[in-house]
């Protein structure tokens, strides 16, 4: 099992971590066998899920590549649709270069509207852009002299450079699911059935959401191998991500004490976190964490979101919580 972050990269005006702690926090990471160093993306502070935003991933990983030595870097999930798929092709291809094949593209449709509108881009047409996207892109990454004619983007002969060093390109991560949908995001989703169909066509890694229960997870697995079975495609071609927030909390110490961390980004309430997220003592996180893993199958990559960029976090997940999970 691979070992990953997904980074605390909120925006917090002044409080907002340096690059130089990024890097030092980074660089320790690194040392305890952390592999992946993945951001979320979000333009605006979106409700009622978050109370922040935070800064824009692919301007940060550019920098976090300058600073680190190993890890990979990449998203998860990065909003598809808000891009555009010439100029995201050539800016994808450009970090993948500069950070020496280390990046990891993780994407997802996205769900808050209010940053659609912002952009100008239909918020019902999320899903297919972003399968066009998805085509274009790896077009452009894998070949020359290109020609694409799709509903929302076509062009005609186009050849982008620099390629990425990962060939044919870099691994492609799908994020999507079932999930408590209008508790967290205020929405009602009628059907997971497209995006499940989507991850199995493109997807080389499948990210189930944070908040989704075992029992959502083992049902969209199920409906998973259904579809790529029809596309010929066998599970093992798909790889799986168990990822969430995560903070330990000392031996004795009360949930409530960890409300100022979450708070920093969550618009959600305690009751929330301790049901979704992994709060608790690290033996209570570590079986959580077992619990999830168990629902998939198995998976190949465990992400965890620390609260803050703090190393003493980092060594207590690598000391007191992970050798739980993976012995």
């Amino acid at each position: 099992m691979k070992l990953g972050l997904r980074l605390p990269s909120f925006a917090l005006g002044e409080q907002t971590a340096s690059l130089a702690g990024m890097g030092d926090y980074l660089r320790r990471a690194e040392d305890l066998g952390f592999e992946t160093a993945m951001l979320i993306d979000h333009l605006l502070v979106a409700p009622p899920a978050y109370s922040t935003t935070w800064l824009e991933p692919v301007s940060l990983l550019s920098a976090l590549a300058g600073v680190t030595r190993t890890i990979r870097l990449g998203t998860m999930v990065l909003v598809l649709p808000f891009r555009d798929p010439v100029a995201f092709a050539k800016e994808w291809a450009t970090l993948d270069l500069l950070s020496g094949g280390r990046s990891i593209l993780g994407v997802g449709v996205g769900w808050n509207e209010q940053e659609f509108e912002a952009l100008r881009i239909p918020f019902r047409e999320r899903g297919r852009r972003m399968n066009e996207m998805l085509e274009a892109i790896t077009a452009l990454w894998s070949g020359d002299n290109v020609t694409y004619e799709g509903q929302f983007y076509r062009f005609r002969d186009l050849t982008i450079l620099p390629k990425p060093l990962q060939r044919p390109h870099p691994p492609i991560w799908i994020g999507g699911g079932s999930q408590p949908f209008e508790q967290v995001y205020g929405q009602a989703v009628p059907s997971v059935e497209p995006v499940l169909r989507r991850i199995a066509k493109y997807a080389t890694t499948w990210v189930p959401h944070s908040s989704a229960t075992a029992e959502m997870v083992a049902e969209d697995w199920a409906a998973l191998r259904g579809y790529m079975a029809e596309l010929g495609r066998r599970p093992d071609d798909l790889s799986k991500v168990y990822s969430n927030f995560v903070h330990v909390l000392r031996p004795g110490q009360r949930p409530a004490d960890a409300a100022p961390y979450f708070r920093a980004y969550s618009g959600m309430d305690l009751d929330y976190w301790q049901q979704f997220y992994l709060l608790g003592e690290a033996e209570a996180v570590a079986e959580r964490i077992r619990g999830k893993v168990e629902a998939l199958g198995g998976v190949e990559h465990l992400v965890l979101n620390p609260l803050k960029w703090d190393v003493a976090d980092l060594e207590v997940l690598a000391e007191r919580v992970l050798p739980l999970v993976v012995a």
